[in-house]
This record gives structure tokens, sequence and C-alpha cells, in this order.
């Protein structure tokens, strides 16, 4: 039988003078996008000695050309009985290739996993839940996210950042809620926000994941360094 390398394939975006003290985020893309779809968020978001990095989905999408998936969705959610979809083969294959890639990253990029924050929009931002809980990673900020399902039976204490739209059509609101209280059943801190807008990243989204990569990476913002 062949064995399926599991490997993925990114975009990064380096920094002109690395240091050894850089931070590394990777920002995993929704269901239908591709490695490149978020590339033009880091303008609004970039600080000082932060790079990065942008894994793509390993399966084609169904209906998108040139859009992929890290697994196959039904056409909409219920957020009264959800889907269960963390037993999903694609799911199970996804898991594997994404936390393998990350965790041969300090490797690749010199920056250890405990500099390194994970993000993801959307279907991005529960695979980001769902490998990310597991790893020794500096934090988490889940945009439009949700739980596949129970989380992982040990979970390693971390900042979480969500941020979810009211007006969400796409992934419920419900859902969200739902991933907050089972995080912080689960003893995590979650820093929850919901914001009035739709299935995006709004301006107001942009500037809470600025304040919160800040925060986690200690970076000043470019006006503190110009005070």
């Amino acid at each position: 039988m062949e064995m399926i390398p599991l490997t993925l394939t990114a975009l990064s975006l380096p920094i002109a003078s690395p240091q050894p003290d850089d931070w590394l985020v990777v920002a995993l893309h929704g269901w239908g996008a591709n490695a490149s779809d978020l590339v033009g968020l880091t303008s609004y978001i970039t600080l000082p000695g932060v790079r990065f990095s942008f894994p793509e989905a390993p399966f084609a999408h169904p209906y998108a050309p040139g859009g992929r998936m890290w697994y196959d969705l039904p056409a909409q959610f219920n957020a009264d009985a959800p889907p269960a979809l963390h037993q999903q083969s694609d799911l199970q294959e996804s898991r594997q290739r994404l936390s393998q890639w990350l965790r041969s990253l300090p490797e690749d990029s010199g920056i250890p996993l405990t500099r390194t924050v994970l993000a993801g929009f959307s279907q991005g931002g529960a695979m980001a839940l769902d490998v990310g809980l597991s790893l020794p990673l500096a934090g988490l900020i889940i945009l439009s996210g949700y739980c596949h399902g129970p989380l992982p039976a040990t979970v390693t204490p971390r900042p979480i950042v969500m941020v979810h739209g009211t007006f969400d059509p796409v992934v419920p609101l419900a859902l969200a809620q739902q991933a907050r209280a089972t995080l912080q059943a689960a003893g995590l801190s979650v820093q929850y926000h919901e914001l009035p807008m739709g299935h995006e990243i709004s301006p107001q989204a942009l500037t809470l994941i600025r304040t919160a990569l800040t925060h986690l990476s200690g970076k000043p913002q470019d006006s503190e360094r110009r005070s």
C-alpha cells in the first residue's frame, strides 16, 4: 500500500532583518480558499520581528476552482445538532499532516513553537483549535471558528482569542459560544469577542488580532516604537 507523504505546502513572508527573538504567526485559511487568501491581511497586522506562514489545505475543493479544504463539510451547519466532524477520514488526515508540519517548523524557521501563534479563519479556525491545543504554542487566534468535537484528553494552558460575527450566516454564532464554553470547561482562558459582522474579518477584528499579537509577542507596535 502506497504511503501518503504527510506534508503541506505553505506560503511564507520573510522579514528584512531576521532576529533570534523573532515570532511566527501561522494562519490557516477556510473552506474553499487557499494559502494566499489571508496574505493580504498582513499589511494591517504586521509587527516588527513577526513572520507569517500560510499553509495550504491538502484537499481540492469540489466546487471552487483553485480552492482547497481541510475536510468536506455539509451544505449548512445546524447549531442545535452540529455534524460529527472529528471522525471524518479527511479531517483525520489533515490533522495528522498539520500537526507534523507544525512540529517541523522550529527546525525550518529557527523559531520555537513557544514563540509561534496559530490562527485560523472558519474551517481553519476549527483546525487551529483541533491541532493547536496539543502543541506547546504561544497562543491561538480563532476567527469565525468552531470545535470539531471533544477536546483532547490533555490540553496545555495558553492564551486563546476568539472573534465571531453576530450576523455570521455560515458558522452560526451559537457554535462559537459552544466552543467557548467547551474550552472554559477544560480550564482554558478565552478572550471572546462578538462583533457586528458576518462571516468575515472586519477592520475591528483586525485591530483585535493586532492587539492580541502585540500582547503575546511583546513586540511594540510602530506607534509605540516612535514614542
